[in-house]
């Protein structure tokens, strides 16, 4: 599997720069924006963005299913056994429509239902950040986002083990009583608000020690998060204190559909669940 993996690496990252690339292309242009049946935004990179990415894992990995936010919510929900992709190919819309660049292109291999591969893009930024358990997390830079797929800058991460000072990373736009009941154990320092799956990134970077996401969200949108933030020593776990769990085809939401979870890096989680409780 090691070999399969360090293909599939390569794999990953080719269709996310691509992705991103042509992400990039619209988001020069007059951005249109159209709501899906949830309301939530989409647009033309967004479609764009999946289409290069679902062509080129199909043409990689034929036999390994993909789950599309695009595609799911066109009512395509592909049949999926014990290892599939998980495509999110513009986790950030709203991001996107306020130019704040902070959006992503987020892939990643589920393998007996927990994330073992993941790769983030910030195609406005230039930022790449890959996680394979197995072996490690790491970031690096692309020098010229439009013009050019060279990678550089490339340095390994680790998450360290932090009792005090903690910083709280979120979302600007979601916010409950059950994150101040869950923090009130710790020492938090300092929260910072950036948007989509990046807050994955800053834990795993060691910017940051505690995400917790009291909100909804599907699987797309923190699968590849979750095995970056865990490649580099981290854990994402449910209210229980439970390893969470993907491919919830069925449950009472909407297919691929998540419950709340908590995202450490070097912090017991043990204190913020127990209080959640109280």
């Amino acid at each position: 599997m090691a070999g399969a993996f360090s293909h599939l690496e390569i794999v990953l990252i080719d269709a996310a720069l691509a992705a991103g690339a042509a992400i990039l292309d619209i988001y020069d242009q007059e951005i249109e924006v159209r709501h899906k049946g949830d309301d939530s935004p989409v647009t033309k990179a967004d479609e764009a963005a999946e289409a290069i990415i679902l062509a080129k894992l199909k043409k990689a990995a034929p036999d390994i299913p993909v789950v599309a936010e695009e595609q799911v919510a066109a009512g395509h929900v592909p049949e999926i056994g014990d290892c599939f992709f998980l495509v999110d190919p513009l986790d950030g819309t709203r991001e996107f429509i306020a130019r704040n660049g902070e959006f992503t292109v987020n892939i990643a291999l589920i393998k007996d239902n927990v994330p073992v591969l993941g790769v983030i893009y910030t195609p406005a930024k230039g930022w790449l950040f890959f996680g394979d358990v197995s072996v490690g997390a790491y970031r690096a830079e692309v020098l010229d986002p439009r013009k050019s797929m060279d990678i550089t800058k490339k340095s390994d991460m680790q998450v360290y083990q932090t009792c005090t000072g903690l910083v709280m990373v979120g979302s600007r736009s979601h916010k409950s009583k059950s994150d101040a009941a869950f923090v009130r154990p710790y020492q938090i320092d300092s929260r910072v608000a950036i948007g989509s799956s990046l807050k994955f990134c800053l834990l795993a970077s060691g910017e940051a020690d505690l995400y917790p996401r009291f909100g909804r969200t599907m699987e797309w949108d923190i699968a590849a998060g979750d095995a970056i933030l865990t490649a580099a020593g981290g854990q994402v776990v449910d209210l229980e204190g439970k390893r969470f769990q993907y491919g919830k085809v069925i449950n009472d939401d909407a297919p691929f559909a998540n419950g709340y979870f908590i995202a450490g890096a070097g912090v017991d989680l043990a204190p913020g669940i127990a209080s959640l409780k109280e």
